[in-house]
């Protein structure tokens, strides 16, 4: 597995515990243990998304940095990168 499938692997794996925390607490919204979990995911998802981002560029728009040229529709689109 290349760099770039690991971390998108490693984000998607952030977004799915995010998800079923953020579940979790609807229900439990005083866990402290839970609490605890979804900001160390919250806080991994973003380290990994900012790795992804300065490596293979953005992955949705508002992520784009360029203030010059809008960069986001320049080929390849960013789900065609490899």
């Amino acid at each position: 597995m290349n760099e770039k499938a690991r971390l998108m692997k490693k984000i998607k794996e952030y977004d799915f515990a995010l998800k079923e925390l953020n579940l979790y607490l609807d229900t439990h919204p005083n866990c402290r243990r839970a609490l605890a979990l979804f900001k160390k995911y919250k806080d991994l998802r973003k380290k990994a998304v900012d790795e992804y981002i300065s490596q293979f560029g953005p992955i949705t728009p508002e992520q784009s940095s360029d203030d010059q040229h809008w960069s986001w529709i320049d080929d390849p689109w960013p789900w065609e990168r490899r």
